[in-house]
């Protein structure tokens, strides 16, 4: 369906949907939604297509507000497995050092697929790797998500602080001050759209406290402010990073961030773990939100994100599945079902509902990047819609349609619609060979590895 020709689809009748007063379904034309219809009613709208969702969960378009796409490279990785944060990244930055641009090409490509197909419509990549080679890697990433027709946020990351001056990433990552603020200005000129309904954003994101100087993070911050963009860094995703910024700043890690004018409601934070119940409040009070990565968090045994505390003291909560060597995969469906049942560890199964996960990766990822134009099924909202159905063997038995997506561990939508167009029909990418890329992507990933090597 192309939103030029303004076609009125009604998609009817769906098995469960999440969203009020539109159990009969939901008319879409062009790339919004234009009405949502509810029990035993029929369109006000005349209707040029119909399609039948009478065997379908239909979802608002699961967001991603935090991912690493190249990390696909290297899942599982010999080097780096059954290590905590710190031994895992060191042993992996030598790695991702090798990156080459056509890499970055067919890792995002991948990354997004992933994603798409476990119906994310949009997605933020935190892409913090710049050596000599990769100085046009956000720009490649632009023109795969332009060829997807996936909504994305992309991060502008850096690194500034090697290990020669007390950071944890080697030298030939790191950029200087300079050449990150010069960059930043310009992908943010050449591609982020402020407009409703932008398929292409643009935000600012120093990896985090132990690999950027406290020069590099205020002066990103004033960038941000002076551009009206958004800020997102990495923060207390374990106790190693709390005591590091301790001994190098002689600061806890909220305070740090308040320091160097971090504190505010433009400011999402990655993980967002150690922090105690001053810190939530400071955090609630200013706004500022976080990235829940339950499978990451898991995978290094970082923590359990303090969700309804920081809630309750005015933070947003979003979902992210974090980069696919902490993972290891891009499955954001997946995701909300960890999301759940880590989060019911720390709070029991009555306060955390599976209404309650699909809020996080839905409205609340979406507030988390800035954006009231998606991540709910209303209307005047982008058509980005994902239908999943229960037709696997995992789903025979299940009583609560909506329920039974979390419950019984759904993986991959039937169909995706992103503004208004089909982009995944039948489980599978339009106009995509899958196959094809997945060779492309494995001789990647081997070709990084003999890099590595050598």
């Amino acid at each position: 369906m192309s939103s030029k020709t303004q076609s009125i689809v009604w998609i009817k009748k769906p098995l469960a949907v999440y969203a009020d007063n539109a159990e009969a379904g939901v008319v879409i034309q062009g790339e919004k939604i234009l009405e949502l219809v509810s029990q035993g009613q029929s369109p006000k709208s005349q209707i040029d297509e119909v399609y039948d969702a009478s065997d379908s969960v239909l979802l608002p378009g699961l967001i991603n507000t935090h991912h690493h796409f190249y990390q696909t490279l290297t899942r599982a990785y010999p080097e780096a497995l059954n290590k905590e944060l710190f031994p895992w990244l060191k042993s992996l930055y030598r790695v991702w050092a090798n990156i080459q641009p056509e890499m970055i090409s067919v890792s995002t490509e991948l990354a997004l697929s992933e994603l798409l197909l476990s119906g994310c419509t949009t997605a933020s990549d935190h892409h913090y790797l710049f050596p000599s080679q990769l100085e046009s890697a956000i720009d490649i990433q632009v023109e795969e998500a332009k060829k997807l027709g996936m909504r994305v946020v992309l991060t502008r990351g850096s690194m500034s602080l090697g290990e020669k001056d007390g950071g944890l990433p080697p030298q030939s990552v790191v950029q200087t001050k300079e050449q990150i603020l010069s960059d930043s200005e310009r992908l943010i000129k050449t591609h982020h759209d402020k407009s409703d309904g932008a398929m292409t954003q643009i935000a600012l994101a120093p990896c985090s406290p132990f690999s950027v100087s406290t020069d590099l993070m205020i002066e990103t911050a004033e960038l941000a402010k002076q551009h009206d963009v958004r800020l997102h860094t990495h923060l207390a995703e374990t106790i190693d990073e709390e005591n590091f910024c301790l001994e190098k700043f002689g600061l806890r890690t909220v305070d740090y961030l308040e320091s160097v004018g971090w504190l505010s409601d433009q400011t999402w934070l990655a993980h967002g773990i150690h922090f105690n119940k001053e810190e939530i409040q400071k955090l609630g009070q200013a706004g500022v939100g976080i990235c829940h990565c339950p499978t990451s968090n898991m995978m290094l045994a970082s923590g359990i994100c303090h969700s309804l505390e920081l809630e309750e003291a005015g933070s947003i909560i979003g979902l992210g599945v974090d980069g696919s060597a902490s993972n290891d995969g891009s499955n954001m469906i997946a995701e909300l079902r960890q999301a759940m049942y880590l989060q019911r560890l720390r709070y029991g199964a009555s306060k955390i509902t599976h209404q309650k996960a699909y809020h996080w990766a839905t409205k609340g990822s979406a507030a988390l990047l800035g954006r009231n134009d998606i991540g709910e099924i209303a209307v005047g909202k982008q058509a980005d819609l994902a239908l999943f159905k229960l037709d696997e063997m995992r789903f025979s038995g299940s009583h609560d349609a909506l329920a039974a997506l979390l419950l019984c561990g759904a993986q991959k939508a039937d169909r995706v619609m992103v503004a208004g167009n089909w982009k995944v029909v039948d489980g599978c990418i339009v106009g995509q060979d899958s196959s094809e890329l997945i060779s492309r992507h494995s001789n990647a990933a081997k070709q990084l590895r003999q890099l590595s090597s050598i």
